[in-house]
């Protein structure tokens, strides 16, 4: 992939966020990560109290978002329209999710961003990641966001190396993206919009918009390919 199409706007639609104003200033979107607690901790007290609740501390909820009584929220942390936190869902805080996204069934969620109708509906981990409009994660799949080797996270494209100063770094999913059931992303992965992820792939680096990642090394653009 090429520099350029890492950059927020090659990959995020910001109209399809209320943290729209979290990426003021920034070239990739990784470089939000750091910002999201204090983003939150700012954005909750001017936030609409005729439509949204302040549920605990440092924890809003829009009055036609659904949450379990089951479910467990930490703050700080915004729960936008509409949106669905299911049976067991753990949110261990500096969370944001979007307008009717759905955060499911023992789904832990850790420093993010889900735009607006994200699904993580089923036993996913989402940490240190910002997820595009409308981009879903299959049953099981997860979010890596430490290496193995507890060093720095690199972003890998144009066969160079971009250091992110990182030690915690998930990934990054552009708007419309899918990925498969049991599907490992590795730390600093970014997945172009409209791209989808092979069930049980183990996904390092970064796939181009509107291809399909097979397996590790495999990556076919989507035009002509039967999914």
């Amino acid at each position: 992939m090429r520099l350029e199409t890492l950059e927020i706007p090659a990959l995020l639609d910001l109209g399809r966020t209320i943290a729209r104003g979290l990426f003021d200033g920034l070239t990739y979107p990784w470089e939000a990560l750091p910002r999201i607690r204090e983003y939150i901790l700012a954005l909750g007290p001017t936030l609409n109290l005729a439509e949204f609740g302040q549920r605990a501390p440092g924890v809003w909820v829009h009055k036609t978002a659904t949450v379990s009584p089951t479910a467990y929220i930490d703050g700080p942390c915004v729960v936008d329209a509409g949106a669905e936190i299911r049976h067991c869902a753990f949110i261990r805080g500096s969370a944001i999710v979007g307008k009717h996204a759905v955060v499911g069934n023992s789904t832990e969620l850790k420093n993010c961003v889900l735009f607006d109708m994200v699904q993580v509906p089923h036993f996913n981990y989402v940490g240190d990641s910002i997820l595009g409009f409308k981009a879903h994660m299959g049953a099981g799949a997860i979010a890596s966001n430490v290496r193995s080797d507890k060093a720095l996270v690199r972003v890998r494209a144009d066969s160079e190396a971009i250091e992110t100063g990182l030690k915690k770094f998930g990934a990054i999913l552009g708007d419309n993206v899918e990925v498969g059931c049991n599907s490992v992303l590795n730390p600093g992965t970014i997945v172009g919009r409209g791209a989808s992820v092979y069930p049980t792939s183990c996904v390092r680096g970064c796939v181009p918009e509107d291809s399909i990642f097979k397996n590790t090394g495999v990556v076919a653009s989507r035009e002509g390919v039967a999914p």
